[in-house]
This record gives structure tokens, C-alpha cells and sequence, in this order.
């Protein structure tokens, strides 16, 4: 049986960027997919949406006196001078998002990750399916093998594009060890409607600049509207803030907003106040469709280092903790911060 002195469970943004900072230690990285980076590859259209020049708490949810220190530390201009050093040069460009940094292509980032990370031992194609802890050492059951570890980094991301990866075993993996998982929900995710909305499906395709109340956040940008229902930019960003209830739509948020015709003739005979247009979403598309999972692992049970305050050795980095991001970079950024960061 192979002993490592770190394994980490997850070959993504977090995982990789955790394991190209320990350069002393044996450590081997386990993921489900037959190769790294699954996520990052398909993200930004395959450009890598990798930071956000506005970072910062208010684009989080989750406890900001957990999240703020990490983003202090190594924040987004941190992560473009890694990125620069190591040959990975993202540009500016907001066209869907303001303040967005997309590379150019996202198996940059991933080829990137390869040489940074060329100490490492991988196990790709491995599906981790249970842990066990006894006289000081992790054993982790895959379908393959059984193998040991002095220290354990969960790096296994959410629920989400279960297609390439997204598990429950991270959460699985804190339960069993007894962290409270906070309530698990798609996020950055389109919208269903209601019958009142079913007009949305006939303008299938069209786009439209929107800004869009939910709770107490204003948000702008493009919305998309579906055979489901609603999608887009500023829809996706809604989608982590929505809670049961209704959001506020401004159709014509600007002095030089204008509403193609095709709307115009669709929206004939409504009663539509175009500056507040109240709807109240159906539900969501799921995890099939959600680029993140908010809620996860309670971080009141973690330490600053990410080690568990409740299991010694054992850590918790990325999205499988209770922090998610706005559209826009964000969450990557947390994944790279997070695992930059960690104290092992």
C-alpha cells in the first residue's frame, strides 16, 4: 500500500495550485477525470475566465472576515504574477462580465499546471469512494487500489458538471468526520419560469442589457432568454442570490437602451412595467447546468490554514467549502487563493 505524505482529492483549480506550492513533500493528486483541470478546460468558452480586476468579499457569499484574509494574501494581481511567471498571460476583457481576465486559451492554464506541478504523483481515472483515519494516517479506498496518507487536502469542488467530476465526496468525506455541510443549491445557474413568463420561450435566443434586482443587490449585464426560461450573465449572477420569492427586471436600464423589435411585438397586449418587471423563477436549471454549488463544508470548522478544527491533518480548499463567487472570475480566484494559501 503507497504512503504519501499529502494526498489531495481533485486535480482543479484549487488541488493544483495547493500542490504546486509543496515542493519537500511526496504528494499524489486522485481525480475521477482522465485528465487534470476538467473544469478550467471548458471555462470562458474555453478561455478561462481566471480573475476579476474588482475582487473582493462583496462578490462572495459566505462569512467575508473567512474569505478576506485569503484574498489579501494572494489576490488577483498575486495570481496574474503567477500566472505571468509561468508563461500564462490573461487579458482584460469585459465584454460579458466587467472586469473579467480570460486567457487565451484555457489549456494554457492547464499545460501551466502540468510543469508546476511535475513533482506530484497523479492517479487520474480514480474515483475516490471512502475514507478511513486510524493510527495517524488517511486511507482512501478508490476503485482502483487503496492508498495512505499522512495528511489529507479535499480539493473536490461541488456538485456541479457532474459530467466531468462534480462529487459529493468531499462533502461525504467532512460528514463523516463531523463538519456540518450548510444547505447545498445550484448557483450561477438560468432561471425556469412560470406561466406568466411562458412568453420568455418565444424570444428563445435573443439577449437583451438588463439590470436586475434580487434582495438587495443591483445587478447588470445581459440576459438570455430561453426554452426554459431565462439565462445570461446578469441571470447567472441572480442565481446566487435568489432565494424563493420574486426578482425586479429593468428592460431598459439606460438612457440609449433599446428593445428589439422581435420583443416589442412579443410583449403586445402584456401589461409589462419595463422598469420593474416582477418575476418569480420556477426554479432552476440544476446542477446539469449550474457552474457552481453554493452553501458546502461550515468554515466556523475550519482553521486559518484550512485544517479542520474538528479532524487533525485533514483539509478542506475551493468550492467545497461554503464560499461562492459571483460570474466573472471570482470563484476561481477563491479556488487559486484558497490553495495558495493553505498551511499543511
Amino acid at each position: 500500500m503507497m504512503l504519501y505524505d499529502i494526498v489531495i482529492i481533485g486535480a482543479g483549480a484549487s488541488g493544483l495550485m495547493a500542490a504546486s506550492q509543496i515542493k519537500d513533500r511526496t504528494v499524489c493528486i486522485i481525480d475521477s477525470n482522465d485528465k487534470i483541470g476538467a473544469k478550467i478546460k471548458i471555462s470562458g468558452g474555453g478561455k478561462c475566465n481566471i480573475t476579476n480586476k474588482f475582487m473582493g468579499t462583496h462578490k462572495f457569499l459566505g462569512d467575508s472576515k473567512f474569505i478576506k484574509p485569503y484574498l489579501e494574501r494572494f489576490n488577483e494581481k498575486d495570481l496574474l504574477h503567477f500566472l505571468h511567471t509561468n508563461g500564462v498571460f490573461p487579458k482584460l476583457n469585459p465584454k460579458i462580465v466587467k472586469g473579467t481576465y480570460f486567457c487565451n486559451s484555457s489549456r494554457d492554464v492547464i499545460e501551466m499546471f502540468k510543469k508546476v506541478t511535475s513533482h506530484c504523483t497523479f492517479r487520474l481515472g480514480t474515483k475516490v469512494l471512502d475514507v478511513e483515519y486510524d493510527k495517524d494516517y488517511y486511507k482512501i479506498k478508490t476503485n482502483k487500489d487503496t492508498i495512505m496518507a499522512k495528511k489529507l487536502i479535499v480539493a473536490s469542488g461541488g456538485l456541479s458538471y457532474a459530467s466531468i467530476g462534480g462529487s459529493n465526496i468531499g462533502y461525504k468525506i467532512a460528514e463523516k468526520f463531523g463538519h456540518t455541510i450548510n444547505r447545498l443549491d445550484p448557483a450561477l445557474v438560468g432561471f425556469t419560469v412560470q406561466k406568466d413568463q411562458f412568453w420568455f420561450k418565444e424570444l428563445s435566443g435573443l439577449s437583451l442589457d438588463v439590470k436586475i434586482t434580487v434582495l438587495d443587490k443591483i445587478i447588470e449585464g445581459k440576459m438570455l432568454f430561453t426554452h426554459k426560461g431565462c439565462s445570461g450573465p446578469a441571470i447567472l449572477t441572480a442565481s446566487l442570490y435568489w432565494k424563493k420569492g420574486n426578482i425586479s427586471i429593468d428592460f431598459l436600464p439606460y438612457k440609449d437602451s433599446y428593445l428589439p423589435k422581435r420583443f416589442k411585438q412579443q410583449i403586445k397586449g402584456l401589461d409589462i412595467d419595463l422598469h420593474n418587471y416582477s418575476i418569480s423563477p420556477a426554479g432552476n436549471f440544476g446542477y446539469t447546468k449550474a457552474e457552481v454549488t453554493k452553501g458546502g463544508i461550515s468554515t466556523d470548522e475550519v482553521k486559518s490554514t484550512f485544517e479542520s478544527k474538528l479532524q487533525k491533518d485533514l483539509y478542506f480548499i475551493g468550492e467545497v467549502l461554503d464560499v461562492t463567487g459571483e460570474l466573472g472570475g471570482y470563484n476561481f480566484q477563491w479556488a487559486f487563493s484558497s490553495g495558495y494559501c493553505i498551511k499543511t
